[in-house]
Order: C-alpha cells, then sequence, then structure tokens
C-alpha cells in the first residue's frame, strides 16, 4: 500500500538504531511517505537511518530537535515545511526512560527532565505541528508515543509514569480543540519494547526482581503476556499507520494499547 503517498511524517526521537522512532519512520517509508528523522543531535547514527529510510525509496530530511525547546520544536516543523511544503502527521515519539531510581530518591532535577522531554516536548511540537496543519486547511494527524506506563504504575520510574499519564491527558486535550479543523490526536500505549531504552531497563529491572540474568526476566515477560512476548518495534509502527490513515479518520482522543492484552485498560 502507498496511503501516505505525497504527505509529510515528523517523527521526534527518531535517529537510533532499532528504535521506536526508525520502526515508525521505516513504516511509513515503506507507504509512500515523506519522511522528516529528528533526534536531539544529528550524528552518525541517525545520518545511517536516514540513509537506510532513502533505500526504501523515502525523501528524507534529518532535522536536529531538543524536544524540551518550545523554539527548536517550532523550528522542526518550519524545517519540514520548508523540505516538503507541508506537514500531515506528526509522532512525538522522542522521551526518556532511563532515569531509574526509587521514589524516595528521586532529584527534582530528574523529575524537571523527564517532564520536559516525555510531555513538554510533546505539546510544544504538536502545538508547532498543529497550528501548521490548521493554516494548511488539510486536517492532519498527530500520534503520541505513550507507554503501558501511561495506564499502570511502575516501580523506580516516578517521573516516567508520570510524564505518560500526562502524555494521554494531553492526547484528550488536544483533541477536543482540534477536532473541529480535522485534525486527529491519539496516543498508542506499547507495553515493553528491548529498543535501546529498552535494554537499559531490562538490565535494571531484571536486577531488582531478583532474575539471575536478563535472559531469564525476558522468559518470564513473555510468559505473563497472553501473546507470549514482548512488543516489537513492527507493532507500534503498525498501529500509527492505521491511526494516520483515512480508516481512521473518526478516531480520536484515544489511548490505544498495543501490548499483546497484556494492558487491556
Amino acid at each position: 500500500m502507498r496511503r501516505f503517498e505525497g504527505k509529510t511524517v515528523i517523527v521526534t526521537g527518531s535517529g537510533k538504531h532499532k528504535g521506536l522512532g526508525q520502526a515508525i519512520l521505516q513504516r511509513f517509508a515503506d507507504e509512500g511517505a515523506d519522511c522528516v528523522l529528528s533526534d536531539r543531535e544529528i550524528d552518525a547514527e541517525a545520518d545511517e537511518v536516514a540513509n537506510e529510510l532513502r533505500t526504501r525509496g523515502a525523501k528524507v530530511v534529518a532535522v536536529p530537535c531538543d524536544v524540551s525547546s518550545a523554539a527548536q520544536c517550532r523550528a522542526l516543523v518550519g524545517a519540514a515545511l520548508d523540505a516538503f511544503g507541508r506537514v500531515d502527521v506528526l509522532v512525538n515519539n522522542a522521551g526518556i526512560g532511563f532515569m531509574m531510581k526509587p521514589f524516595l530518591e528521586v532529584e527534582p532535577a530528574d523529575w524537571d527532565l523527564v517532564l520536559a522531554v516525555n510531555l513538554s516536548g510533546a505539546f510544544y511540537c504538536t502545538q508547532a505541528a498543529a497550528k501548521a496543519m490548521v493554516e494548511a486547511g488539510n486536517g492532519g494527524r498527530i500520534i503520541n508515543i505513550a507507554s503501558q506506563a501511561a495506564k499502570t504504575g511502575f516501580p523506580h520510574l516516578p517521573a516516567y509514569v508520570s510524564s505518560k499519564h500526562g502524555m494521554v491527558g494531553l492526547t484528550r486535550a488536544a483533541a477536543v480543540e482540534l477536532g473541529a479543523h480535522g485534525i486527529t490526536v491519539n496516543a498508542v500505549c506499547p507495553n515493553h519494547v528491548t529498543t535501546g531504552l529498552g535494554a537499559r531497563q531490562n538490565e535494571y529491572f531484571s536486577k531488582l526482581l531478583g532474575f539471575a540474568t536478563v535472559e531469564e526476566y525476558l522468559a518470564n515477560m513473555a510468559k505473563r503476556n497472553p501473546m507470549g512476548r514482548p512488543g516489537l518495534p513492527a507493532d507500534t509502527a503498525a498501529a500509527c499507520a492505521w491511526l494516520a490513515s483515512d480508516e481512521a479518520y473518526y478516531v480520536t482522543g484515544e489511548a490505544l494499547n498495543v501490548s499483546g492484552g497484556e494492558e487491556m485498560h
């Protein structure tokens, strides 16, 4: 399918190999979209990710953006408009989840950083992209990558869990106001996915929960899942592609679980 031929997709936090952002852009590239790759820095790894997308036939620009800066988020959307003349889909994927500490040991700086990237960053990018979409008058799709942690509490991740719950609130608030402009706003809530970030969580939580190895921890995780495995980046990417498609036009303000049945509310 080439459902996104002639459309422009921005994905934040998409410059890392084996990350959710890369998988999401790969799915949109395969369906014909012009791709805006963005990460805090456009380094050699991000360039490799961009070049791989080009082998799929996509037009790609790579734009540095620290999403905790409203000005940089506005510049990101401006760069997409300069390159392709339009913004049709924004995926707020950039996030921090590696600051794992017991609740009583979390420093104010830790809290502030996670909220600045995960929640404020999604707000800044959403506002900038929505303004461009409203001005163009063609509607649009905004998709927030939340988490199972947007539905359920987890230990040693108070800022992350709070930011992801807040992202669902942001999704709903934006959906209420932007629907009149033909813009849908939804969240995707994956369960654990072993990306680069996920690997660090595996190391931490396997020790915290008393598993001898990471492999034992992952095996136990798979055993508890109704579908028998943790999530894959492609699972989240498929959900994003559906939410961005015409088939999902009447779906907005939702927080869609993509968890193999591990999360059901």
